[in-house]
């Protein structure tokens, strides 16, 4: 199905259909908001144009001949967002039902970016962090896509270190258990999360403690992640603390 005033796919001269590629990202961090509990949120912006007009969409756009895919997301994210480089960033999929895009034949090629919570570009204008537990309808296939990021946040967050990404430099045992919570949809024991990151070698102390809370208290120690890329600490794992 195609627009009437766009052309279906353009095709070579050996009769060769030349679709149309696109680059999507899905932009995930964990928002604090006290006294609120923490969310995982999606960036999005709303569409001012059909298809799809209205409605919230990812940070997407073509891909130009002369860069990577890789290449192209980030550019749309940086034009979109303003932002430079997520904290971490890997191919999720690449989509190609003939009806995702209902004016043109559209390859879509998602990514899944994080963002640590300390982070994030300032909303303006038609951008909006949207909560992953409460998806609107999004455009073409977005909040699908979406899903599909958060699943493969949750699955990774078993055998590999890539909460790094969602972490600032530094940070409480406690608020890195709210940020796993936040992600996996139920309660997480502080105390099993830090020795099971602690046994996998993901977390050193910093030497340093957090400031004071206004109830007075010992100041919490503050933590570090070993190592800020992606690597396997135990292939095998199922995180459940």
């Amino acid at each position: 199905m195609h627009s009437p005033n766009r052309p279906g796919p353009l095709r070579d001269p050996l009769g060769v259909a030349k679709y149309r590629h696109e680059a999507v990202a899905v932009t995930l961090r964990i928002r604090f908001d006290d006294p609120a509990p923490p969310a995982l949120e999606v960036l999005a912006y709303r569409r001012r144009r059909a298809p799809f007009e209205d409605r919230w969409a990812l940070p997407s756009g073509a891909v130009e001949v002369e860069e990577t895919l890789t290449e192209s997301v980030l550019r749309h994210l940086g034009q979109r967002a303003g932002i430079a480089a997520p904290a971490h960033l890997e191919q999720l999929e690449t989509r190609g039902a003939p009806g995702r895009d209902p004016w043109d034949r559209t390859i879509a090629t998602a990514f899944l970016g994080l963002l640590p919570w300390s982070d994030g570009p300032r909303v303006r204008g038609e951008l909006a962090w949207l909560p992953v537990a409460d998806l609107p309808e999004m455009a073409f296939d977005h909040r699908e896509l979406t899903q599909v990021g958060v699943e493969r946040l949750r699955a990774k967050l078993s055998y590999t270190n890539i909460a790094f990404a969602l972490a600032p430099a530094s940070f409480t045992i406690a608020r890195l258990r709210d940020a796993y919570a936040a992600v996996l949809g139920h309660e997480v024991s502080a105390t099993n999360l830090k020795r099971i990151l602690t046994r996998r070698g993901q977390l050193a102390e910093t030497g340093q403690h957090a400031a004071p809370g206004t109830g007075g208290g010992r100041p919490a120690q503050l933590y570090r992640f070993t190592r800020r890329e992606l690597t396997v600490t135990d292939p095998f794992a199922v995180l459940r603390p």
